[in-house]
């Protein structure tokens, strides 16, 4: 008789994976642009559990990679790709988060769906890019679809939904 099969965290991440996309469709919008809740999928909030990433944990972002330590940034609707420069639990510097970029509302709302670490998968998440004291409150001069932001990094934290 066989005995029973155990996964390891790494093969459970890679399971839960499989699907995942990288940007987000059927968001609705509030009449301001901005989007409107979103629950976390399920594998997310299984792969957030078993990496033991916990509500409220944060690190440091590079919001777009491709603009690295450029003051000012601007910022696009749509796909952004940043990059962990600090670790985020088990995910190390250099891990990329991909996920949306809305600029609708008087701030910029970055919501991340996706971790990609430099020597593994990529795995569902659910995190937010966030500053205090408003600072992802975009520039007056953005132009409709942009927002230009005073700062190339921010906060990256883990939330449970999209609120």
């Amino acid at each position: 008789m066989n005995a029973p099969r155990k996964w390891s965290p790494a093969a459970l991440v890679l399971a839960l994976s499989l699907g995942c996309t990288t940007t987000r469709g059927g968001v609705g919008l509030h009449s301001d642009g901005t989007p409107k809740p979103e629950d976390c999928p399920e594998d997310a909030l299984n792969t957030m559990r078993i990496l033991r990433l916990r509500v409220g944990d944060g690190a440091n972002v590079t919001l777009d990679i491709n603009q690295d330590d450029v003051s000012p940034i601007t910022l696009y609707d749509g796909p952004v790709e940043s990059m962990l420069i600090s670790s985020l639990g088990p995910l190390e510097t250099t891990t990329r988060l991909y996920g949306r970029v809305w600029t609708g509302g008087p701030q910029v709302v970055v919501r991340y769906y996706e971790a990609h670490p430099p020597d593994g998968d990529k795995i569902p998440i659910c995190a937010v890019a966030r500053l205090s004291k408003g600072q992802l409150r975009k520039r007056p001069d953005s132009k409709p679809g942009t927002a230009i932001l005073e700062f190339s990094s921010a906060g990256v934290d883990i939330v449970e939904s999209y609120r």
